[in-house]
């Protein structure tokens, strides 16, 4: 699966589904990211997503994600609908 941009993926997350603002998604991304704040990354990033020293991630029009194996495999059977949503 090929990378997109990381401003493409925040707007699609905010115009479907969280309309409050781009920093939360954008920062929700960036920790899904770092090796060192998920015991197991979900998403796949490319680019300056940022360190361990604290030095901050990249605009997110820099940046680049896709899904890593491990979510694709926790999404995988989301639509048998094994659990009642509320």
């Amino acid at each position: 699966v090929a990378y997109k941009k990381s401003a493409r993926i925040v707007g699609d997350v905010i115009g479907k589904y969280h309309p409050h603002g781009d920093n939360a998604v954008y920062d929700a991304l960036v920790r899904m990211a770092q090796d060192f704040s998920m015991r197991l990354e979900l998403v796949d990033g490319q680019g300056n997503f940022g360190s361990i020293d604290g030095d901050n991630a990249a605009a997110m029009r820099y940046t680049e994600a896709r899904m890593t194996k491990a979510s694709e495999e926790i999404l995988r059977d989301i639509e048998k609908d094994t659990i009642d949503f509320v």
